[in-house]
């Protein structure tokens, strides 16, 4: 006779483990609900005119709350935030470009990619983008 365990015994191990997970899930709930309602609690409520105005930099607001801001700055930003994470790409070719059998494979993908982002800036350049006046 072969010694294979009952499917009940396995369904309640498969679970089990799924419980723990679930568990762990319901106590670092508490826990942020605890703290957050322990710091309502305790912490002293004195509203004042100078706690309820709009605070900026330690600047007293001046004028209404919007304000126009050209659209260039997003711009410049998005293609920053792009670049960087771009950049990120780099670290994990270079460790696969060290391993034996990739390399011409893998460094003509990474022209091909700088190629790309090489387009891009320059197209970004060509409308006048980059330049901060």
């Amino acid at each position: 006779m072969t010694d294979v365990p009952e499917p009940t015994v396995l369904a309640s191990e498969y679970f089990q483990s799924y419980s723990v997970v679930g568990l762990l899930a319901v106590v670092g709930v508490l826990f942020v609900a605890v703290a957050f309602g322990a710091g309502r609690l305790l912490r002293p409520v004195v509203p004042t005119p100078e706690k309820l105005l709009t605070y900026e930099c330690g600047v007293d607001p001046v004028g209404e709350g919007w304000a126009h801001t050209q659209v260039r700055y997003y711009v410049y930003a998005f293609l920053y935030v792009i670049f960087a994470v771009d950049s990120i790409f780099l670290f994990p070719w270079a460790t696969v470009f060290a391993a034996p059998g990739y390399g011409a494979t893998t460094l003509v993908e990474m022209f091909i990619f700088l190629g790309f982002l090489a387009v891009g800036l320059l197209y970004a350049w060509k409308k006048g983008v980059l330049e901060w006046t």
